[in-house]
């Protein structure tokens, strides 16, 4: 099954062979082109398909992970400190983590360095925008509002892979497809309030400051992203069952990345609005 999510994507692209199968494929085919003989042509084969991180692993995924949401809350601390007494942060964190996020999106070939420097920035944007939520919550005589963001984009995450290890919700082609049409009209609807917003429509937020209208807006918000998690898991899975090399486990945990940071922050507007209300 195809993600929407355009780091993850690409694994439905590759023949049904796998990667590493046609890598395989290749480093013998040249082997044998060079006028190497078996033993040599036996060691280009395994250096792409034999054990210890030619072939990505689940723990290659999980250690990638860990890695970059390391980095990142590393520097959301530097972020929440340092936006009062230099409010620009946000936008280095802002245009910077959108500049890497294309690049890292659309390279063919994952880059750590890069992977691991929009983290960086990402770190630094949600530092800002959570200690902006944070000021917001304890002028309307509301604290933990960040704490609490953190702990159900924890929360949601868990549940998500409880539900697609177990099979409750399957990852279908309609189901992508609903998905899909839904992510759309919820990116139409967020252009739309911020339009609005500038109007001063429901108080600067736009349509999500319409009362009800706004709370409903942004708990479909939360649900979509969050449902995107499972077409995460999907394509992860499938690239492992391909054969991809190891160094995919990089744009995978990009890739999840991209989804937890719009997870959280969908919550953080959520919980904002609801004290606000």
């Amino acid at each position: 099954m195809q993600s929407n999510n355009p780091v993850l994507s690409r694994y439905e692209k590759s023949d049904k062979s796998g990667f590493a199968y046609q890598e395989g494929v290749d480093a013998y085919s040249q082997a044998a082109a060079g006028g190497a003989g078996a033993a040599d042509v036996n060691t280009a084969f395994q250096t792409v398909t034999a054990a210890g991180g030619a072939r990505l692993t689940i723990n290659d995924v999980i250690v990638k992970t860990l890695g970059v949401f390391a980095v990142v809350v590393v520097f959301a601390v530097i972020g929440w400190n340092t936006v009062e007494s230099m409010p620009w942060m946000l936008w280095v964190g802002l245009i910077g983590g959108m500049i890497l996020g294309f690049v890292n999106a659309l390279k063919k070939q994952p880059s750590p360095p890069l992977i691991l420097l929009y983290a960086v920035f990402q770190g630094v944007l949600l530092g800002a925008i959570s200690n902006f939520y944070n000021t917001l919550a304890i002028s309307n005589q509301y604290e933990g509002i960040v704490l609490q963001a953190v702990i159900a984009t924890m929360t949601t995450f868990g549940v998500m892979l409880a539900l697609y290890l177990t099979g409750v919700i399957k990852v279908t082609k309609k189901f992508q497809s609903i998905l899909m049409v839904a992510a759309v009209s919820y990116l139409l609807i967020g252009l739309a309030s911020l339009v609005a917003a500038l109007f001063g429509v429901g108080g600067g937020w736009g349509f999500y400051g319409v009362g009800g209208l706004g709370i409903l807006i942004a708990v479909a918000g939360v649900l979509i992203a969050s449902f995107f998690l499972l077409l995460d898991f999907e394509a992860i899975n499938h690239g492992i069952r391909m054969g991809a090399p190891e160094r995919e486990s990089w744009r995978m945990a990009f890739g999840l990345l991209v989804t937890l940071i719009w997870i959280y922050l969908e919550f953080l507007r959520l919980l904002a609005l609801l004290n606000r209300n």
